[in-house]
């Protein structure tokens, strides 16, 4: 993918103070949005003007199950527009829409990506659209929206490890990423691939920077399964296949623990890695006002309090409330995103990482 300046290779030039987005530490802007548009209403003419179109084209990582259920909330919401959910890994993601984009196909409407190193690449190539729902608008922070109003956070989450409890007694799991280098835990281990997940990409820059690549050669070493998906580990986990997971979708982990399933999330001491999604719209979207439409309803405390509820997703709409039973956000440590830094080391992390553990 040379075309389109779509690939992480090449001379980024991050626009003048766009960083990474995350809950503690590191923005998406250092400025106010004092370039971005004003807020837009959902008005009676954009409802008509989206029925019309009668469909929107959502691109996402989001785990299937919840993606598809953002979806029929909507529909149920706008009757007579269907949402079109595509999900794959964002890596897949940021593939799929730098070929469409070179071969002059616009075939993405709204897209979310658990990777938010791609939104920079999008933005300075000039491709996403700008647009501020009123929610973003009255109830983000600062820090959670461009300051040019081309995206925002549409969801927060964690990279963990966990245990599955019929394997594992509660006082012998893991307790930090460096337990997970006892011999006792060799043949037990499953993770996912930064070359397939944007979640996995942006925890193993985060673990690289703060843990060192010698962990991931010491772990190596383990007999790790192999899997793409950050949501196969869990699947891997609860099916009694590997007793630990060295990380993979919080969110997956809490749906299982709560309807039954014989795992434990565990939060690392050192930290655990921190995942932003980010939400935007594409310029050339073939569906422009049901993208509008939608992206407003994204970030409604309806729709965000389902993906907490439904997901076991993380959200920074001050209206909304964590689900009882969970740790409660303010009291996990977690390690800083830094989407600037992902997007410039991308490839050399995954060829890194490709080497160490030859998959």
């Amino acid at each position: 993918m040379k075309n389109q300046g779509l690939s992480r290779r090449g001379m980024l030039k991050v626009a003048t103070g766009v960083v990474s987005g995350a809950l503690a530490g590191t923005t998406f802007s250092t400025r106010v949005m004092a370039d971005a548009p004003p807020p837009e209403p959902v008005t009676p003419a954009l409802i008509a003007a989206a029925k019309k179109e009668g469909q929107i084209i959502h691109y996402t990582s989001t785990d299937l199950p919840v993606a598809e259920k953002l979806a029929k909330a909507f529909e149920a919401k706008y009757s007579g527009i269907a949402v079109r959910v595509e999900r794959t890994g964002a890596e897949r993601v940021f593939q799929r829409i730098g070929q469409e984009y070179s071969s002059k196909i616009h075939a993405v409407d709204v897209v979310n990506s658990s990777d938010a190193s791609h939104f920079i690449v999008w933005k300075r190539d000039g491709i996403l659209l700008p647009y501020v729902p009123e929610d973003v608008a009255k109830f983000y922070p600062a820090e959670h929206r461009d300051v040019d109003g081309q995206f925002a956070s549409w969801r927060v989450w964690l990279s963990i490890i966990a245990y599955n409890t019929s394997l594992v007694k509660a006082e012998d799991a893991p307790k930090s990423f460096a337990d997970l280098l006892d011999a006792k835990w060799k043949g037990k281990i499953v993770k996912a691939h930064p070359g397939y997940s944007g979640t996995i990409m942006t925890a193993t820059y985060q673990m690289q920077r703060d843990l060192g690549w010698t962990w991931f050669e010491q772990l190596a070493k383990q007999g790790v399964m192999q899997v793409q998906s950050s949501a196969d580990p869990p699947k891997k986990l609860e099916l009694g296949e590997r007793a630990i997971m060295a990380d993979g979708n919080e969110y997956n982990i809490l749906q299982m623990k709560e309807t039954g399933r014989p795992v434990e999330p565990v939060y690392a001491s050192e930290g655990s890695p921190l995942i932003i999604g980010p939400n935007g719209i594409f310029k050339d979207s073939p569906n422009p006002n049901a993208a509008k439409l939608f992206q407003s309803f994204c970030f409604t405390p309806e729709a965000q309090q389902l993906i907490i509820d439904i997901g076991g997703l993380r959200s920074v709409h001050p209206q909304t409330q964590e689900k009882a039973g969970r740790t409660p956000f303010k009291d996990i440590k977690t390690m800083k995103d830094d989407a600037a830094a992902v997007e410039k080391q991308g490839d050399s992390i995954k060829s890194r990482y490709t080497k160490i553990f030859r998959v």
